[in-house]
């Protein structure tokens, strides 16, 4: 942090350094000059002569490229973080304007957590319906984020809004309950559960059976009875879903991420009555910073959904 801030004080930001921070930024997406090629629609030698004008008038390299392949430097790392604020700081300011002006225009950037297209309950495609009738010219960004980093990030300004959940509260974040998720406890059919009845998968059983944890839980809300043989972490409730088919693992996922494998006898809830719980999922805004008339159309959208 030190470094950029000295590289900010010494260099004046033009117009075609914003440029060759674009190719930056290409060649970051990429994993290199051939990834950025075809984004960029520029040849190879273009791109290394930007990527050398950049870090000279930077004063240091960015990243190592060679037979080791692409890999950014510690500073290249902190030059990209800074090079992303910049653009959204822009794309804030361009917005702004637009208001002025009383026109929305500019870009709204969203976090939404995984596997939420299948919830009935995430009313999130009718939201980008409302929004887009009354802010057609408005570029959205709806980008998936781990439940543990989209808090911050709202905070930070990265993202104008997010709706997740997380247990957790984050200082200089308003929050709003929009909806609720409901989960079980579930094991595929090769699991030796599977066929046998919920009375003898007693707590002491369960604990017995290797667990596949998300690694954001600190602990399963309302299960801290039973101690967890834990023998797989995921962040994503996707490999979480394709490790508990298997057979080999149980665990806890929501109900309309495996109501499609449950019908189909591919997968079972274990003990319904009594083995669960709910997450509220929150709409998050940041506290501190100025909302934009673009994201209070946003946030209008939401509201004619969840009024």
């Amino acid at each position: 942090m030190i470094i950029i801030h000295a590289m900010a004080v010494s260099m004046r930001v033009s117009g075609s350094d914003l440029r060759l921070l674009q190719v930056f930024e290409a060649v970051v997406r990429g994993g290199g000059y051939s990834g950025a090629e075809a984004e960029l629609n520029i040849g190879q030698s273009t791109i290394s002569n930007h990527m050398t004008a950049l870090e000279e008038r930077i004063g240091f390299t960015l990243c190592q490229r060679g037979r080791g392949g692409f890999r950014l430097t510690e500073r290249g790392q902190a030059v990209h973080e800074a090079s992303r604020r910049l653009n959204q700081a822009l794309g804030d300011f361009a917005a702004e304007i637009a208001a002025l002006k009383g026109e929305l225009k500019g870009e709204l950037r969203v976090a939404i957590l995984d596997s939420v297209a299948s919830d009935p309950s995430n009313r999130m495609t009718e939201v980008v319906a409302a929004f887009g009738r009354i802010a057609p010219d408005v570029r959205l960004v709806l980008v998936q984020e781990r439940p543990q980093d989209m808090q911050p990030k709202v905070a930070e300004g990265l993202y104008h809004c997010g709706i997740g959940s997380h247990r957790s509260r984050v200082e200089g974040i308003d929050y709003r309950t929009l909806y609720e998720e409901s989960h079980g406890l579930y094991c595929g059919s090769a699991h030796p559960f599977f066929a046998r009845p919920d009375g003898e998968l007693t707590d002491e059983v369960l604990a017995q059976a290797p667990y596949v944890h998300r690694g954001y839980w600190r602990d399963e809300d309302g299960m801290r009875r039973i101690r967890w043989r834990i023998e797989a972490t995921v962040q994503q409730i996707e490999p979480e879903l394709l490790l508990i088919r298997s057979g080999r693992y149980i665990g806890f996922l929501p109900h309309h991420a495996v109501e499609g494998d449950v019908a189909a006898g591919r997968m079972r809830r274990i003990r319904p009555d009594d083995v669960g719980y709910v997450c509220l999922f929150e709409l998050y805004t940041p506290r501190a910073r100025r909302g934009s008339d673009v994201l209070a159309a946003f946030l209008a959208s939401i509201e004619t959904v969840w009024p």
